[in-house]
């Protein structure tokens, strides 16, 4: 069996460990680093499809407007979170 003073320790850790893992939530959700790659594979994706030739009936000029498009809501959804 425990005795009180092993409790009140493992009391404390655990506050401490939850403070971490806090302060470390804080500090992911401030950096987005899954909407900074998204951003990046929506850039690339762009720019591959300029260098594509542009014998595609339209659809390659529609899928560049739906990336930028896509662009433009990610880099909205940054600019909230960072705001809230």
């Amino acid at each position: 069996m425990k005795s009180r003073r092993e409790f009140a320790n493992l009391a404390l850790g655990s506050v401490a460990a939850m403070g971490l893992v806090a302060a470390t939530t804080a500090t992911a959700e401030a950096y987005q680093g899954n909407m900074e790659r998204a951003l990046s594979s929506l850039y690339e994706a762009l720019g591959s499809l300029r260098e594509a030739s542009s014998n595609k009936g339209g659809h390659r000029v529609k899928a560049m407007n739906l990336i930028q498009e896509a662009i433009s809501e990610v880099q909205q959804g940054v600019e909230f979170a960072d705001d809230h």
